[in-house]
């Protein structure tokens, strides 16, 4: 196992580049990994020379396989009212600069709310997404519930969250859930070069451009999140939930 932090950042001029970096794990998001987030955000939240933040997954199987199943296991209703993911996940959202996300491979579960709650997504050819926590007996409480039907319709959204089904990259772009599609290697330098062109417009404008769309387009938020957490701390006590981790565990444990 790697002593390697779990979040890497590098500025490219007016740009920050954060790469989640647990690739032997398919930078599945633990506890150590939203901590890291956090660093990462406060290192440049008043920093007004950003331009935009460009977030990715190492390697290229994965840019976030979702929550770490094993603790996600442990968690209680308890745990699931304290909205650890969903708080990080909340601050991506608000960052005062624009934030793509560069997708590779699986973006799923928690990936998935975490690529939502960026302001767009670049996906490269391999990019799978989905939220398929109703097959672990739980639902997305990270904000998926309110996000998903934003950006591609509440009749889409049901779709996805009640079958939990993937959709490829071109199933994305085509239902809005991806701005760009591109070969796996381009990925990341579409995504910084997208976040070049915001560069060069004005650093407050966009700023204040997303500051109001994010306003505009949250109507009701604070109490959708909190019950989404609510619906999620009675599934984390379940029988079922308990019995469907177990199982994934295991199957994962065989190989």
């Amino acid at each position: 196992m790697s002593d390697a932090p779990k979040v890497l950042t590098e500025r490219h001029g007016d740009v920050v580049l954060v790469t989640l970096n647990a690739p032997e794990r398919r930078n599945a998001i633990d506890q150590e990994m939203v901590d890291g987030l956090h660093r990462a955000l406060d290192a440049h939240w008043h920093d007004e020379s950003v331009a935009a933040l460009v977030l990715t997954g190492a390697g290229d199987k994965a840019f976030a396989a979702g929550a770490d199943i094993a603790q996600l296991r442990e968690r209680t209703a308890r745990d699931a009212l304290k909205a650890i993911n969903s708080g990080i996940f909340q601050r991506i959202e608000e960052f005062p600069a624009p934030v793509i996300a560069a997708i590779r491979g699986f973006a799923l579960g928690g990936g998935c709310e975490l690529a939502i709650a960026c302001d767009l997504r670049v996906l490269g050819e391999s990019a799978k997404m989905g939220q398929p926590e109703v097959k672990l007996g739980i639902i997305p409480a990270a904000g998926g519930t309110y996000r998903l039907p934003r950006l591609i319709g509440l009749g889409r959204a049901r779709e996805l969250v009640y079958t939990g089904r993937m959709v490829d990259a071109q199933e994305a772009l085509r239902i809005g859930l991806a701005n760009a599609v591109v070969p796996d290697a381009e990925v990341v330098p579409k995504a910084l070069a997208l976040a070049g062109e915001i560069a060069q417009n004005g650093r407050l404008a966009v700023r204040g451009a997303k500051r109001a769309l994010n306003a505009l387009s949250r109507p009701g938020q604070e109490n959708a999140l909190a019950f989404e957490s609510s619906v999620q701390a009675a599934l984390f006590d379940s029988d079922d939930k308990n019995a469907r981790m177990d199982a994934f565990l295991h199957k994962q444990k065989k190989g």
